[in-house]
């Protein structure tokens, strides 16, 4: 059995996670650039709570519930890659339901950071009894 010490000392192993995690994940702001530039090539799949969703959720965002993910990937369209979000990184509901959708041969990746990182950075979001996106400048002038 390895020990921490030596799991962080192979080097190669050590590449080799961080090279996934760089390759399965995508960051807040080139989420947004996808979103303003090329969204007709990415699926985008919110996996919180139902209320929490409603509340807010990325453009573009489909519900689909975390418990039910595995059930529910017809929304999807399996020619496109599909980014994961859920509440944060502590919360391991976008990781799981990746791993559910690329078993089922849908590409998937995570964005890091889930819905907190996105509202840190003010990008838009989408409130369910409106058809509008939130703009970030006027939340910030009320």
């Amino acid at each position: 059995m390895f020990s921490h010490g030596d799991i962080t000392k192979d080097l190669a192993r050590g590449k080799k996670f961080f090279e996934d995690i760089i390759s399965y994940t995508v960051g807040p702001f080139t989420l947004d650039e996808i979103i303003a530039n090329r969204i007709n090539t990415i699926n985008i799949a919110d996996v919180r709570e139902y209320n929490d969703y409603l509340e807010g959720h990325i453009p573009y965002a489909v519900h689909i519930p975390y418990k039910e993910a595995k059930n529910n990937t017809d929304i999807l369209d399996k020619d496109k890659v599909t980014v994961i979000y859920t509440y944060s990184d502590s919360c391991p509901r976008a990781y799981n339901t990746a791993l559910e959708l690329i078993e089922k041969h849908y590409p998937a990746v995570v964005l890091r950071g889930g819905f907190k990182e996105w509202k840190k950075f003010e990008f838009d979001i989408v409130k369910s009894n409106s058809s509008d996106y939130e703009d970030s400048d006027e939340n910030q002038q009320e």
